[in-house]
């Protein structure tokens, strides 16, 4: 039997590879050209340690001088050894480049461009191969924007394996990407893909979650939701979605359909202008609760601009909470390519 695995770096490229579950992952990669790092091919040196963020796997032999049992009751593998019993994500100690990797390119024509609010445009592509350009439910793409040598980030809002791939994007005046997709864009232009990028993407859920999203940073939480529909969770899930304005508010229906679908999934939403008419007002740190924390016994994901990211942060450490894993992604409002950045603590 064959299973899908997620190859992801240190510079946030991601690559998917086919393995047979009689084949060790070291050996599927270097047969599809992913040459990750690999010396004696034996559990010997240690050289091809990675980390199996989710999935299962069975591992041949290998001594402790390269893989411990501490690290091994904590997923970490010999790709060497390794040989996958379902899909996984693995993540490598070393970035794509070494790895003789680049980015992967595809051409996709744009099939619709709405505009959800005033500021905020949604926009959807077909892709010429939605199996052969795989993503991470929360990772991201650059977007060449048309008539230009300049590519803008955005996270996928479509769930994985969607025919379509959708994205939010912020309705920036005078911004290169939105004035486009505001003025010209129509169904039938074509657009290049770069990707898939980014160490922001959903985990093994082991634990509740919980997710905190700023503006279009609900983006990725949408493409999330839609994988864990599909893959479903025991464990319970709450999205604190906040906004400045009540202009800026989008996809209310999409969380309130998710809702109804996921039985452990709930949402707030909340906007920052004293003077909304929406009833809850504040930055979404207001609306932490302990619940939320379970005594610091969850992942927490964060999706925002800079600034929301900073006082989350500081605001955890104020009520003394660490975290089992905190991920977060930064955008700037532009949404420009390098200005979007990536983080996990445990």
């Amino acid at each position: 039997m064959t299973h899908k695995i997620a190859l992801t770096f240190e510079d946030g490229v991601t690559r998917f590879i086919d393995c047979g579950s009689d084949e060790v992952v070291a050996d599927a990669a270097y047969r599809l050209g992913v040459n990750i790092p690999l010396d004696c091919r034996d559990g010997a040196c240690g050289t091809c340690k990675a980390l199996c963020e989710s999935g299962r796997y069975h591992m041949g032999d290998y001594i402790e001088d390269a893989l411990s049992v501490e690290e091994a009751a904590t997923g970490y593998v010999l790709a060497c050894q390794m040989r996958p019993d379902s899909d996984c994500v693995v993540r490598i100690n070393a970035a794509s480049t070494a790895c003789k990797l680049r980015e992967s390119s595809s051409e996709a024509e744009i099939v619709k461009v709405e505009k959800l609010s005033p500021t905020t445009i949604a926009f959807a592509v077909r892709l010429e191969n939605p199996d052969a350009f795989a993503f991470l439910p929360g990772q991201y793409v650059k977007l060449t924007v048309p008539g230009s040598a300049q590519s803008r980030a955005y996270s996928f809002s479509s769930p994985v394996g969607a025919a379509e791939a959708s994205f939010l994007v912020r309705d920036v005046p005078n911004g290169l990407m939105s004035s486009y997709l505001r003025e010209r864009a129509k169904p039938g232009d074509l657009i290049q893909l770069k990707g898939p990028l980014g160490s922001f993407y959903l985990r093994d859920i082991k634990r509740p979650v919980l997710m905190l999203a700023g503006g279009t940073g609900l983006a990725p939480f949408l493409a999330m939701l839609g994988t864990i529909a599909v893959t479903g969770s025991d464990q319970p899930i709450h999205l604190i979605y906040g906004v400045t304005r009540d202009m800026d508010l989008v996809a209310v229906e999409a969380l309130e359909a998710y809702a109804r679908e996921l039985p452990n999934f709930t949402f707030t939403i909340c906007v920052a202008d004293e003077g909304s008419a929406f009833p809850l007002k504040g930055y979404v740190t207001k609306y932490i609760s302990e619940k939320h924390l379970n005594e610091g016994d969850v992942d927490v994901y964060l999706c925002g601009p800079p600034p929301m990211v900073d006082a989350v942060r500081n605001h955890l450490r104020d009520r003394n909470i660490t975290p089992a894993n905190f991920h977060f992604e930064r955008f700037s409002a532009s949404g420009e390519a390098g200005n979007q950045a990536t983080g996990a603590a445990a």
